[in-house]
């Protein structure tokens, strides 16, 4: 057999037909077993039709490896982190996040429900190749998850997992709000009502009838245009909307606008500052995030560590730095004092939550005036530039080009590119001052690139 897919900013990824696929499942499940050695492991997924056959061979490579399989089913993956923390186990995640039904993918959590560092994920991989280069792997693999008998699924783990969301509120509720959410077809579907009206909020749900295939389809957080229709249909207060794993949340706020991560970042930053809850009165963020967050923070005297793309950099930071808030503008944010990963529906509560405790009256205060509060953006303009793949030197290729798109934005604008964690694609991020700048300048690279690298 081939080697398997590259470990990637968030575990493994490919089209579920030729590259994940239930061989490769069980190999992974058994190097996982043996590299990282625990006494059990938490297994579960999103919606995928190409979830379940993935959830047994990866359960009968983990059992053949001789470690005990709880099964949690179709889970949100901050889900899956959690009860892997609880239970001392590491955490197996099926799922290609906010990726169409036709991808999955494989990620992986050590004990205490945290990314696993990329020293530990290479010595993973090197054990995965050996299992599936070895001799006449394939059949062996086939037989061995074509015997496994199912596991059993954990009945109680939602259960836990909603009571950990609603203790994160410190008793406080969401009596008065109404929210509309959009729960992407994904992970969430089945909790995420439940979640939030338990708090006493009014609670319209869409997109949470998965089939299989309909997983992020033209809804979620990566395409919120059907919730700002729903909030605006509705007079709802807010939107949240997550992607196919519920690791993110992008909200809509009561006009429809979009509140990106990072406004959302900069809302709870400063309600934690003002609470005496900020550890280190510092937030950590990602090279992608907004410039006009930082100039926000600064005016608040708020420190801004900035990390590499992905959530692992920013956990990596917050660890180190004893912080307690961080994130993405993707919507990936991590309250370190009650996760280990980002997590949508906690981060939906905690926005509510915000959003309740600015009305202490009856004149309700609106999300769109707390967001345009907390920080403004400047125009950014992301283009993505696919490619069969991206050169190493790059970079270094594009250095004079870069140099002078940076020399015309000067100290008024922001330019990053980079390729992609996850596919082959280079991705061409620019803020400037004016929408038309920063269109033309990011245009600009993105044709330049395209000539040079796309044959």
């Amino acid at each position: 057999m081939a080697q398997g897919p590259r470990f990637g900013t968030d575990g493994i990824r490919g089209r579920s037909d030729t590259e994940i696929t239930p061989e490769l499942a069980y190999a992974l499940g058994l190097a996982a077993a043996e590299v990282l050695g625990p006494q059990r492991a938490v297994i579960g997924g999103d919606t995928r039709e190409s979830t379940a056959a993935l959830d047994k061979a990866l359960s009968a490579g983990v059992l053949v490896g001789g470690v005990e399989v709880v099964r949690v089913g179709v889970a949100p993956t901050p889900m899956i982190a959690f009860t892997a923390a609880r239970q001392n186990a590491i955490g197996l995640v099926i799922s290609a996040s906010h990726n169409p039904y036709q991808d999955n993918g494989i990620k992986i959590f050590g004990i205490g429900g945290t990314k696993l560092s990329v020293e530990t994920e290479a010595r993973l991989a090197a054990r995965l190749d050996e299992i599936l280069l070895s001799d006449s792997a394939g059949a062996v693999l086939r037989e061995q998850a074509r015997k496994q008998e199912a596991v059993p699924v954990l009945s109680d783990a939602a259960g836990d997992y909603l009571n950990h969301l609603w203790a994160a509120l410190e008793g406080r509720d969401l009596a008065g709000l109404h929210i509309v959410i959009d729960a992407a077809n994904g992970a969430a579907a089945a909790l995420a009502g439940p979640c939030c009206e338990r708090l006493g909020a009014r609670v319209d749900l869409i997109n949470v009838s998965p089939n299989g295939r309909n997983i992020n389809t033209a809804c979620g957080a990566t395409n919120p245009s059907g919730l700002a229709e729903a909030v605006l249909k509705s007079g709802a207060d807010l939107g949240l909307a997550l992607d196919g794993d519920a690791d993110r949340l992008i909200a809509v706020d009561e006009r429809g606008q979009v509140v990106d991560g990072d406004h959302i970042i900069a809302l709870c930053a400063l309600d934690l500052r003002d609470r005496d809850r900020l550890a280190h009165r510092a937030v950590a963020v990602t090279v992608m995030t907004n410039l006009g967050f930082h100039h926000a923070m600064s005016a608040a005297g708020i420190e801004v560590v900035q990390t590499p793309v992905g959530d692992r950099s920013v956990l990596e930071a917050m660890d180190s730095g004893g912080l307690s808030l961080g994130g993405e503008q993707s919507g990936h944010v991590i309250f370190r004092d009650f996760a280990s990963t980002g997590d949508g529906l906690l981060t939906g509560l905690m926005l509510a939550d915000v959003l309740v405790r600015a009305s202490p009256g009856p004149a309700k205060v609106r999300l769109s005036e707390l967001a345009a509060n907390a920080m403004t953006a400047l125009p950014q303009i992301l283009i993505n530039v696919k490619l069969a793949a991206v050169p190493q030197r790059l970079l270094d290729e594009l250095a004079p080009e870069i140099a002078a798109v940076e020399s015309r934005l000067g100290d008024e604008g922001r330019l990053l590119v980079r390729s992609s964690g996850t596919e082959p694609m280079v991705r061409v991020m620019v803020e400037a001052p004016t929408i038309e700048q920063a269109t033309e300048e990011a245009q600009h690279l993105a044709d330049l690139i395209g000539a040079r690298y796309i044959s």
